[in-house]
């Protein structure tokens, strides 16, 4: 068994790295979940979000952007930043929505379908709070690109395939969102009563 500088293993590293790669797609998958549903509520069901959830989705977007850069260009401390940055404005946008609608009044109603009895703005703030607690704890136990090699994720090609598929639907989720956003909010005020270019 060969052994680097660091003392651990060749295969030590090569676990350690598909565990990191594991992780990512993972937290990319998930995101996808959450938005397809998002988007599927928004057409099934005619919900149209609010200006706020709007930024929720494009937040969730930002995370697997920094993720996406990770498999594309290899693993880099700039990438999982904005992934951490986009999850910490997805924490004060969602926060900021639920205080606004915590109280019922007119025209502060939370909207669309509670999921399990929590609306989106609520499940807003559980998804950052677990994105910072899974990317801390995933910091703290696997590190971050010290054993991950010159190879990246090019040395595992399953996961490589399937992160190109991932990533591929989730800009294809991206640019829905963006085609569904002009045609709700045309070039004003965005609001939550039609398509405002299909009027």
């Amino acid at each position: 068994m060969r052994v680097i500088n660091n003392g651990m293993s060749i295969s030590s590293r090569r676990q350690l790295a598909l565990l990191n790669y594991l992780y990512l797609l993972l937290v990319m998958f998930v995101i996808a979940g959450i938005l397809t549903t998002a988007m599927t509520l928004q057409y099934a069901n005619g919900e149209l979000p609010c200006p706020l959830c709007l930024l929720e989705r494009v937040a969730m977007l930002g995370v697997c952007f920094g993720i996406m850069l990770n498999f594309r260009r290899g693993f880099s401390y700039q990438n999982t930043g904005f992934s951490l940055l986009s999850a910490i404005v997805l924490l004060i946008i969602s926060v900021r929505q639920s205080l606004l609608d915590i109280y019922p009044r007119p025209g502060h109603e939370y909207i669309g379908s509670a999921i399990f009895g929590i609306h989106m703005p609520v499940w807003s703030i559980i998804i950052a709070l677990c994105l910072l607690t899974a990317y801390s704890i995933k910091l703290a136990i696997i590190g971050g690109d010290e054993y991950l090699g010159e190879a990246g994720v090019s040395q595992f090609p399953i996961v490589r395939r399937l992160a190109d598929g991932l990533s591929l639907f989730v800009i294809a989720l991206g640019l829905i969102n963006l085609v569904s956003v002009i045609l709700q909010c045309g070039l004003g005020e965005c609001h939550t009563f039609s398509y405002q270019l299909l009027q």
